[in-house]
């Protein structure tokens, strides 16, 4: 039981991901607009990349107790991009209320490239 815990954990991650990228933003952004989705949205995000990074941190620990080294590297990255994106909400945050264009995209498309980078890698757990 405890060794299909890990997978579990992965699945789970990709399913967030995939909710979250592919539901709620874009319904957020299309019901509500721009204006009204960024205070929405600042509250959501926040919650998404603390619930990869906790679910990051379950997976290395089941990964370790069950011997999945491998598994166990892929619980440790999701850890890390997750923690690492929700470092950048502020900075994101700060540059989009200054109109500073340039570092908000350049932020924000770190924050969505570490977003797919845990997708695949948790994905990849189904085939290693």
């Amino acid at each position: 039981m405890l060794s299909n815990l890990p997978l579990f954990l992965s699945g789970l991650s990709v399913g967030v991901i995939l909710f979250q990228t592919t539901i709620i933003a874009p319904t957020v952004f299309g019901g509500l607009g721009p204006d009204r989705s960024g205070p929405l949205l600042r509250k959501v995000f926040p919650k998404f990349f603390i619930l990869l990074s906790i679910l990051g941190l379950l997976n290395t620990l089941a990964s370790v107790v069950s011997d999945m080294n491998t598994q166990a590297y892929i619980g440790v990255a999701t850890f890390a991009l997750a923690t690492l994106a929700y470092g950048l909400i502020p900075m994101t945050n700060k540059s989009r209320d200054e109109s500073n264009e340039k570092s908000f995209k350049r932020l924000h498309n770190a924050s969505v490239l570490m977003t797919v980078t845990m997708l695949f890698i948790n994905l990849a757990s189904v085939v290693i």
